[in-house]
């Protein structure tokens, strides 16, 4: 008979440390040995490491936009212009504080896997059981454990009773929450306990092995410790944070030699006047062309839908996770807890026919019923065991009996039977028992459960019955075997059937997963289960069987890219460990996927901790949760596809105000740069301004736009979005040259500005016409930015259009008018509209560009533009896959023309043969007829 056996996780112990674990059971350790030991090895506890919470919030003052934002703001109080000084100190605070209290966690990972340690322990020292703290346990203590006890660290069972009398016995085990497993396990003597497991029956002494850090729980805490990698957000936003800031402080420098030496504003003033006067201006310029608004408007963009997931039931625990979830494409899911319940249940069962014998398995040809089995099997459970496969066929029996469901309470009373005798589960017997009378007849019968080999003996054996564990077993399932006795006797058992067991999956999972694959989110299931449980739940789950035992990952005759090719192709991985799952995350990231990873557990938590975005589920451990970017409240996985909806949605927001906010700079640097240096024109400080602070200040409702949601993981494409950006920008800068050409050249409006020459005739008036078109036609592009597709596809929000037009409608009528005290002139109603209006069709014109470019744009005409070695060597793995799927696809065609051909040459022998008996049949017919 087949069983599927339990593998054991491997801990060595060093030659030095195993000298050390051979103290006397019943006498323990000196006090002298203890304080040795302690001063050795340390506390029994996970050292921490705490942030100042006043060096958080400085941390978020770093990077290079705000690095430029300071500059700019010193200088704004060097040269005493507190209105600039002001905004730029506000901007800086305001993003501060929206990443520093949206990202506040409640408790530390490492604070939750310490407080999952035991508190006191039962433990023999001086020759004397006593209490003590569990912080103060050290290799070589013997301590006692029990049912219910939370173990306090690694431990060796000794096979020998609190007392010191010598066991044969077991401890059961829930080591669920630290290796995934869904069962709990037997150990017996020379077997290793991990620290925070929970016994579940059975009492023992065992010496500590490893305590702290060194544990295995510890090893766990270390793996999070050790995980302080930058958030592939915070890269995304370096990298476009550099870029603007290259390309403006390049621009800057430039302007500012050009103004003060080649085309300075006053050329009789000083060479010190000239200076200050350049550096005042190009400082302007620069807070203008400084995306001021985008780290805030990002970080409030995410803060917002952290309040949409939260009423979804999705708590965001750090605001960046947001985006990074929107770019998952594989998703790592933890089995035990999380793809599946957690709980033992009752599944399909065998069911023998009554009557049956050794030699005869059909017996009268009546199968037992699946109530029959389970009302047997009620009969020999233990009333009030904690044992899991106790209490989930005692749980099933209620659930399906008819007699049990009736009763008035759930005592294990039985209507209409008596049980006289109980004999309980011992590892000698294996198997439970009952003597019951059926109160109807007065006739006494006993019924046992328990292992299927021993139950299989006890009715002089079954070959169908050991066929169906076998299945069983190779499908990962736990069966339990039921007979009971059809004699007065009492002595000839009848096999009933056999009881499969298994952790069942959540009712949405299935669903999830296909969701998932339709978003184009790759699954893999992990767990700390055998593999061929492993199998059994992805096939239940819908997922194709290949799941691969994770000590593969550790093979050291493979390299690391071999390693990445197995973890791309299996659908999960079986027999992990905390280190496993860890090695997964990063072997898939140096793949560069972003990777998700859900779980509840202990042995979850480093691993949530690596990934791109860690999402802790409903009922999880606060190791879990700390160390988790995105906590379920909701139980089921189903709230992840709102989240990943939501987050996509977030995501298209923030890459069209990105896209939108540096083709603004290109083209603000780009006009300016030109304007002073081959014309000597500029506009008033006040206006610069103004541009940027109501742009801003409109496109922070982009946060409650209504979003086109992606069918696959988002990317930034860094690539396509600097090279739309620079072609959208430097199309608006001609617009923009357009404008002035027509205003200066054709209308004759002069360059100088009112406050320089307020008695010349339309002086300012120029000014205040580039400055409604370049407050307007980039900030109506925005209206296309929003969407890969053309504008119209996918309508914005009434909010959205009301606070981004009405923006521009206040600029075009301060145009219109005049403001002197903004240094606007009064254009009239004819340019006003005119360039309004002008703004209006261009944003249309160039959203046709957009979409051509996007259409068009692929990862080779990346590499083209922008070739680096890494991009080199992937466009050529990539080509290398192409023409290797070419063939594949190639040879297809031909294996299905040729079975086409098969088919039709069989099908054809078949019409052939038909009807040579059709003829034969109606010759026949002929003769018969002629001889008549």
């Amino acid at each position: 008979m087949e069983e599927a056996i339990h593998v054991e996780v491997a801990d060595d112990i060093p030659p030095e440390l195993e000298a050390l674990l051979h103290t006397e059971p019943l006498h323990g350790l000196t006090d002298h040995e203890v304080a040795e030991r302690t001063a050795q090895f340390g506390l029994n506890e996970i050292p921490e490491n705490k942030t100042n919470p006043f060096l958080k919030f400085l941390s978020y003052f770093l990077g290079p936009i705000s690095y430029l934002l300071e500059i700019a703001c010193i200088l704004s109080g060097v040269f005493e212009d507190w209105i600039d000084f002001g905004i730029l100190l506000a901007v800086l605070i305001i993003n501060a504080c929206i990443g520093f209290f949206e990202e506040a966690r409640a408790e530390s990972a490492l604070d939750a896997l310490k407080n999952t340690l035991a508190l006191k322990s039962r433990c023999w020292r001086n020759g004397k059981l006593v209490e003590v703290d569990s912080n103060t346990l050290v290799p070589g203590d013997i301590i006692a454990l029990r049912l219910g006890d939370i173990i306090p660290a690694d431990c060796r069972l000794l096979g020998v009773g609190v007392t010191g009398e010598i066991s044969e016995g077991t401890l059961q085990i829930d080591q669920s929450a630290l290796t995934g497993e869904s069962l709990p396990v037997q150990k017996g003597k020379g077997a290793t306990a991990y620290s925070s497991a929970i016994v579940k029956q059975g009492q023992m002494l065992a010496v500590v092995t490893k305590t702290g850090i060194n544990t295995y729980i510890g090893r766990a805490a270390n793996l999070i410790s050790i995980t302080t990698e930058e958030g592939h957000f915070q890269k995304i936003i370096n990298s476009i944070g550099n870029f603007l800031v290259i390309i403006t402080c390049g621009m800057a420098v430039i302007l500012f030699f050009v103004r003060t030496w080649a085309v300075p504003e006053d050329k009789d003033a000083s060479i010190g006047e000239r200076v200050k006067s350049a550096l005042l201006e190009v400082l302007v310029l620069t807070i203008a062309a400084i995306p001021v608004g985008l780290p805030t408007i990002m970080s409030v963009t995410m803060a917002v839908g952290a309040s949409q997931l939260a009423k979804k039931e999705v708590i965001v625990k750090r605001l960046t996770a947001i985006e990074e979830l929107a770019s998952v494409s594989i998703l790592c899911s933890d089995k035990t807890g999380t793809l599946t319940l957690n709980q033992l249940s009752f599944d399909v069962p065998y069911l023998s026919n009554k009557g049956n014998t050794t030699d005869d398995f059909h017996g009268t040809g009546v199968p037992y019923t699946e109530q029959d089995l389970l009302l047997a099997s009620f009969f020999a459970s233990e009333p009030g065991a904690q044992d899991a496969i106790e209490s989930a066929i005692r749980k099933a029996a209620q659930n399906r009996v008819t007699i049990l469901k009736e009763r008035e309470n759930q005592d294990h009373h039985i209507p209409g039977y008596k049980v006289n005798n109980f004999i309980p589960f011992n590892p000698t017997s294996k198997y439970t028992e009952a003597t019951v009378t059926d109160l109807a007849t007065g006739k006494q019968f006993r019924t046992i459960k328990g292992a299927p080999q021993v139950i299989v003996r006890m009715v002089g054996g079954h070959d169908e019955a050991t066929a169906a564990v076998n299945d069983f077993a190779r499908r990962g399932l736990r069966a339990l075997g039921v007979a009971r006795t059809i004699d007065d006797a009492m002595t000839k058992f009848e096999m009933i059937g056999m009881i499969s067991l298994l952790d069942p999956p959540r009712p949405d999972s299935a669903h999830t997963i296909d969701e998932c694959h339709k978003l184009g989110i790759s699954v893999k299931m992990i767990t700390g289960d055998q593999q061929i449980i492993g199998k059994e739940v992805a096939h239940r789950l819908g997922m194709n069987r290949t799941i691969l035992d994770a000590s593969k990952l550790m093979d050291a005759s493979l390299d690391e890219e071999a390693l990445i090719d197995r973890c791309e192709k299996c659908d999960g991985f079986a027999q992990v460990i905390p280190e496993h799952k860890y090695k997964v995350v990063e072997l898939l990231q140096k793949r560069g996927y972003l990777v998700g990873m859900t779980g509840d557990g202990v042995n979850d938590a480093p691993a949530l901790k690596k990934a791109n975005v860690g999402i802790a589920v409903e009922g999880c451990t606060d190791a879990a949760r700390s160390a988790a970017d995105i906590v379920l409240l909701a139980a089921g996985l189903s709230t992840i596809i709102d989240g990943v909806k939501t987050s996509r949605a977030i995501f298209q927001r923030m890459r069209s105000y990105a896209l939108y906010r540096i083709a603004s700079t290109i083209h603000f640097l780009l006009f300016f740069f030109v304007s002073i240096c081959a014309y000597g024109f500029s506009l008033p400080p006040r206006l610069i301004i103004l541009i940027a602070v109501l742009n801003d200040a409109a496109t922070l409702v982009i946060s409650v736009d209504n979003a086109q949601i992606s069918q696959r993981p988002d990317k930034w494409r860094l690539g396509q979005l600097i090279t739309l950006s620079f072609i959208l920008g430097f199309l608006l800068m001609i617009i923009s040259w357009c404008h002035f050409f027509v205003a200066h050249y054709g209308f004759g409006y002069t360059q100088h500005s009112y406050d320089n020459y307020p008695d010349e005739e339309n002086a300012g008036v120029l000014q205040t016409i580039m400055y409604l078109q370049i407050s307007s036609c980039p900030h109506f592009v925005i209206f296309s930015t929003r969407l890969p597709g053309y504008f119209y596809e996918n309508m914005p929000s009434w909010i959205f259009i009301l606070a981004v037009a009405g923006t521009q409608v206040f600029a075009m009528f301060m145009s219109i008018f005049g403001i002197r005290g903004l240094d606007a002139t009064a254009i009239g109603w004819g340019w006003g509209v005119g360039v309004l209006a002008i703004s209006t069709v261009m944003f249309m014109l160039l959203d046709v560009v957009k979409v051509q470019i996007i259409r068009k744009w692929s990862f080779d005409l990346t590499v083209k533009l922008y070739p680096t070695k890494a991009r080199k060597a992937e466009l050529e793995a990539r080509l290398v896959k192409r023409a290797l799927l070419s063939r594949v696809n190639a040879n297809i065609v031909k294996a299905r023309k040729t079975y086409y051909m098969v088919l039709g040459v069989v099908a054809w022998k078949k019409a052939l043969s038909h009807s040579k008996k059709g003829k034969l049949y109606a010759g026949n017919s002929d003769s018969t007829v002629a001889i008549n």
